[in-house]
């Protein structure tokens, strides 16, 4: 299936999700890497408030280049997912909906991922300057003494995603090619 969905999400919006459906999504998501994921926690273990507002929120493991001339930001493919792992199963907790990266989850995000009734998009790797045409505004709204691992509020308009990991755990980096495996075998 593919569908046309508005960030920040909502649960019902994450139901409908499963594997391998194609997404193109619009409105505001956030970026933020290891460092920043890192600090969010730092500020929740001290009791302070978090910079941005998790409700329903997409987080786009993501640290853009600086923009061209005319443009709101430069290049901004996904990262490696995993590095977020040791960090992610709290920020679901607070009602993160969607997460984007490329790459596996640990058996534990999986499961709050599940729990949270969340979903994991994964982003062409590769495909950066592409990605970056679907960004409409951005704006710094943390850390920016991080550079390009800061918290970044972008607005986007029908990012081309896929579904990895939908809110009942399934995982198409284990059914796809399972999938694919079958395909073969019937054809021969």
């Amino acid at each position: 299936m593919e569908y046309h969905l508005t960030a920040p999400l909502s649960k019902a919006q994450a139901a409908l999700l499963r594997a391998g459906d194609k997404v193109l999504l619009s409105g505001y998501i956030y970026t933020a890497r290891d460092a920043a994921h890192k600090r969010l926690c730092e500020l929740l273990d001290a009791g302070r408030p978090l910079p941005i507002e998790l409700a329903g929120a997409v987080i786009y493991y993501a640290g853009p280049t600086p923009a061209r001339p005319g443009r709101p930001i430069g290049s901004i493919g996904p990262t490696t997912a995993y590095r977020m792992d040791k960090f992610t199963p709290r920020l679901l907790g607070l009602g993160m909906l969607g997460m984007i990266g490329k790459g596996d989850r640990s058996d534990e995000v999986i499961a709050a991922i599940k729990q949270a009734g969340a979903v994991y998009f994964g982003a062409t790797g590769g495909a950066a300057a592409l990605l970056a045409r679907a960004v409409r505004g951005a704006q710094t709204v943390a850390f920016a003494e991080y550079g390009a691992e800061q918290i970044s509020r972008l607005e986007i308009s029908e990012m081309p995603l896929t579904v990895v990991i939908d809110s009942l755990g399934n995982d198409l980096y284990k059914t796809g090619p399972k999938s694919y495996l079958q395909t073969i075998d019937t054809a021969e």
